[in-house]
């Protein structure tokens, strides 16, 4: 068939004012709309895990209750910074802390986060392959 005769099957051609798709399918179903409150907080709370470190404590948390310095040495990350991190997590309401003694252990407010990250981590393995653009907590590249 020449070009000129060739037509995309998803082709959208200008019907008046309306818009006409050349395939046959059923109109979509409306998403509910969202109160900008509502997508603030979505988005406050995707930033609020947006981070490698935040990442990898959330890991940490679906397995069990962690304390910080348990924490730093499964991660290899200074306390400071991983008191930092948990302060974000906990102001966000991703992790809540309880008191044992002179310690504190976190442990994640809900399963719906993890689920977040998770998928997160699965999709960038399944499409990344092998060690392929991965880095580690530090910024440096995987072997």
């Amino acid at each position: 068939m020449p070009a000129a005769e060739h037509q995309d099957a998803a082709q959208v051609r200008p019907v008046g004012d309306e818009y006409e798709h050349s395939i046959e399918r059923d109109a979509p179903v409306a998403a509910p709309v969202l109160s900008p409150k509502t997508l603030t907080s979505a988005g406050d709370l995707l930033r609020a895990l947006a981070a490698p470190v935040r990442i990898a404590i959330v890991m940490q948390l679906r397995e069990s209750e962690r304390c910080v310095h348990e924490l730093v040495e499964a991660l290899n990350v200074a306390q400071p910074l991983i008191s930092q991190h948990l302060r974000v997590l906990k102001s966000a309401g991703v992790v809540y802390g309880e008191r044992h003694g002179r310690e504190v252990v976190y442990r994640l407010v809900d399963e719906h986060l993890s689920h977040i990250v998770v998928d997160a981590v699965e999709h960038v393995q399944e499409t990344s392959g092998p060690h392929k653009h991965l880095q580690s907590l530090h910024g440096t590249e995987e072997p």
